[in-house]
């Protein structure tokens, strides 16, 4: 089977990246307004730090990961536009009404809504996106599209935090994040295009039937380079993502500061620090030189090993300043590295895989940062209060511990580089038999 000729890179592409990247916003912005709210949910609902992780972490990432991967084998064979659109205007409902919640159950119920329905945001955007452009520009796509993130942290949780300020209640917050997502999801509806499956490699729609689940795990465990791709992501996750989800909190307890305060005070790194330094990644992907899979694997190995450094010393002061300027370090490579990882793993995944194998890695990286790092820092935290005496110190032994972890997310890139070449030739070849 011959290829179809390479389309355009025209506006209408850019266009899908940039309303699929506002889907990723909403997404970013429904899931961590809670942790922006962790503390006033925690004090009202009298729960322990891992009972409270428990409740906002753990049900969300459970349902997440069983409803991600049946609508990822979907994605791979359906319309993904279609199934993006739904699943927003579900998540969204599902955050607004956790502003109507009145008690621990309510609560619980809607947050599993709110995991069940964003299981179909990112596995089908992405696979769009990568449908929409060749290999040597998916880098850059993706790290566009991952503007999505500082963009949805931003709102999650400095906007989150005026509007709690405002309100004085915690419960505005989901109700005002919520409902325009409702809207945006029949915007999706009206103007994205689903793309021709395959169309940049040597596969159609027709040629190539959908992989199953197990023949996609089967080949991301057999692709040294997809394996350890996929596990760097998956430990940036529990390292960066981990010690944002409590951060919120730390500061709360440590310096006294307000919701609001803190939040602001975070809201401005997440959006000022993460999109610069996505925007940078972004320039120097579009770079001729960077195509190379090989350089971007080691750029982001360097980086996360460098900034897991500041990363420790963020929680190891007792200054809110030095503490401060530190996150301004460590929260770049915690948004950075998204767009790029993506694309280094689809570019070594045949198309028919796609869709499934970014819910797998989106099931692992869920696990890491929704389950394994709150309730991990929350049992360590509760441990500790006792023997030191205060929940604020306990928390920070907790969290210096997790922010070593970002060494080994930077061994991951820098191994996955030796396997590329065998493992590209791979992907081209299963195209080609197709």
């Amino acid at each position: 089977m011959t290829s179809s000729p390479a389309p355009r890179l025209d506006s209408a592409r850019w266009y899908v990246v940039l309303v699929l990247g506002l889907v990723y916003a909403v997404n970013i912005a429904d899931r961590y307004v809670v942790a922006t709210v962790l503390e006033p949910i925690r004090l009202e609902f009298g729960l322990s730090d891992s009972g409270v992780a428990w409740l906002t972490g753990v049900t969300l990432a459970f349902f997440y990961i069983s409803v991600g991967l049946p609508i990822a084998k979907i994605a791979d064979r359906s319309n993904r536009r279609n199934i993006v659109a739904g699943a927003m205007i579900l998540w969204s409902a599902m955050t607004a009404l956790l502003g109507l919640t009145q008690n621990y159950w309510q609560f619980l119920l809607a947050r599993i809504g709110v995991g069940i329905g964003e299981a179909g945001g990112t596995p089908p955007s992405t696979s769009i996106i990568a449908d929409n452009f060749p290999r040597g520009r998916r880098a850059y796509a993706l790290t566009v599209y991952a503007l999505g993130l500082p963009l949805g942290a931003w709102m999650g949780s400095s906007l989150a935090g005026a509007i709690v300020e405002y309100f004085h209640s915690w419960r505005a917050a989901f109700i005002a994040l919520g409902v325009p997502g409702v809207i945006f999801g029949v915007l999706i509806l009206l103007t994205v295009r689903e793309p021709v499956r395959g169309r940049f490699e040597l596969v159609t729609e027709d040629s190539a039937p959908s992989a199953t689940f197990i023949e996609t795990c089967r080949y991301m465990w057999t692709s040294r380079s997809a394996w350890h791709i996929n596990a760097a992501g998956t430990v940036i996750c529990l390292w960066g993502w981990g010690l944002l989800w409590w951060t919120q909190t730390y500061l709360e307890r440590e310096y006294g500061l307000s919701t609001a305060q803190a939040g602001a005070r975070l809201g401005t790194i997440y959006f000022w620090a993460g999109s610069g330094a996505t925007i940078a990644t972004g320039l120097i992907l579009a770079m001729p030189q960077m195509q190379d899979a090989k350089r971007v694997a080691w750029l982001l190995s360097g980086l996360v090993a460098l900034s897991t450094i500041p990363s420790f010393i963020a929680y190891y002061t007792h200054s809110l300043t030095i503490a401060t300027a530190m996150l301004w370090l460590v929260v770049p490579t915690a948004y950075l590295y998204v767009g790029p990882t993506m694309a280094l793993l689809l570019n070594f995944l045949p198309p028919t895989m796609r869709a499934q194998g970014m819910a797998i890695s989106l099931l692992t990286a869920n696990v890491a940062n929704l389950i394994i790092a709150p309730t991990a820092v929350g049992w360590i935290s509760d441990t500790l209060a006792g023997p030191l005496g205060s929940n604020a110190e306990s928390l920070r032994y907790a969290l210096m511990a997790l922010s070593l972890t970002g060494f080994w997310a930077a061994y991951h890139y820098w191994t996955a580089v030796r396997t590329f070449a065998v493992d590209d030739a791979r992907v081209q070849m299963v195209g080609a038999a197709a």
